[in-house]
């Protein structure tokens, strides 16, 4: 007799057991459930597919096209084709020449340039007599793949323009980052990186957690306006973001060394207007999600466009030009520029009022639609 072949009442009981288990009404409970939530099936199955098609298209790392200005003081046939072979190699955009240094510097501090080529007054009489020549490129190295981009560049185009006449040297004079350290960008941009997370993704989350245990209609109905009642939910969220900033900046400073060259006060005044934009958002995601985990997901997906789409992670100089046009529709965009502008280069008010523009109008836009949204939610 073939012992392998015999069935024991022990493992017709365990497999009875198993079909007869709770589990399968549970199951099916649960398909039910998640059919019936059609919004989460979107956002599980759309948004991924979504982000897929526009960080696939978007994401580039090769950084080309960088603004650059050209103080020629040659003025020359030669100083022209010096100029020629920066703009042949794809990775200079000249948006115009300037007349000193100052403008230069004002410029790039501005953050209205990413480079600049000096070409001084005896480069041609020097390729004439055949010696060598030299040439400046200075780059806001703030970003240190832009300027590696822009310091093989420039050493490119020096090559090309040796082989045609006299040896041609461009020296490379990085600003802002001279060790090209990635700690250098990133940290200061963890500030609106950490701020986006904070404020939108908690409040939209508090705010629905106060939905789905009802006490959220208990406030509507004491004698409180709503614009009151969300203005209330919202500010100690801005504290606390005040607080987050602080604590970054500090930790940013002694574990990173980065600098802080500008006014932190005005930091913190041109921060009041993305802060707020960015509570506003997160209100505006509650009055859409029903349960905690689509707020979760609907403020996920607010926050991968900002953080890859913005400038963030990856250049937008890099990007096509349809992800560029995208990324000026999203607050961290004008926010990393203030940050960076005011701790990495020392910007002042005046260079950075077309950031600040931007952010107050889309805060501006957003608490009002915010508003609207809320009364029709609770009410």
């Amino acid at each position: 007799m073939n012992v392998a072949h015999v069935r024991s009442p022990i493992s017709d009981f365990r497999s009875w057991r198993i079909w007869r288990s709770p589990f399968w009404p549970m199951l099916r409970k649960e398909f039910i459930q998640m059919r019936r939530d059609r919004l989460t099936i979107a956002m599980m199955v759309g948004l991924p597919a979504v982000q897929l098609a526009l960080f696939g298209y978007a994401i580039r790392t090769e950084v080309r096209h960088l603004p650059t200005v050209v103080l020629d003081e040659s003025r020359s046939a030669e100083s022209r084709g010096l100029i020629d072979a920066m703009r042949n190699t794809g990775n200079f955009d000249i948006v115009g020449g300037v007349t000193s240094r100052a403008e230069i510097q004002e410029r790039v501090e501005a953050g209205k340039v990413r480079a600049a080529l000096i070409i001084p007054p005896d480069y041609a009489r020097d390729l004439k007599r055949g010696r060598p020549a030299q040439a400046q490129m200075i780059v806001d190295a703030a970003d240190p793949l832009a300027s590696s981009a822009a310091i093989s560049a420039a050493t490119l185009a020096s090559q090309a323009t040796s082989a045609r006449r006299a040896p041609v040297e461009v020296r490379v004079r990085p600003w802002y980052n001279p060790s090209l350290r990635n700690s250098t960008y990133i940290v200061p941009g963890l500030v609106g990186l950490l701020l986006s997370i904070t404020l939108i993704v908690i409040t939209s989350m508090a705010v629905v957690r106060e939905r789905e245990r009802g006490t959220l209609e208990q406030l509507v109905v004491t004698p409180i306006d709503k614009t009151s009642l969300m203005l209330g939910k919202i500010v100690p969220f801005a504290l606390v973001g005040y607080v987050q900033m602080t604590v970054i900046l500090l930790l940013g400073k002694l574990l990173f060394g980065i600098p802080l060259r500008g006014s932190i006060p005005m930091l913190y005044l041109l921060s009041a207007p993305f802060i707020m934009g960015s509570l506003a958002l997160g209100l505006f995601v509650s009055t859409i999600a029903e349960t905690q985990a689509q707020a979760m997901q609907l403020s996920f997906f607010f926050m991968l466009p900002n953080i890859l789409l913005s400038g963030y992670m990856f250049p937008r100089e890099a990007m096509p030009t349809l992800a560029q046009w995208l990324g000026l529709l999203l607050p961290l965009t004008y926010y990393l520029k203030i940050l960076r502008g005011i701790l990495l280069r020392g910007a002042g008010v005046a260079s950075l009022w077309p950031e600040t523009l931007a952010l107050t109008v889309f805060a501006a836009a957003v608490v009002t639609l915010s508003v609207r949204r809320f009364s029709k939610t609770v009410g």
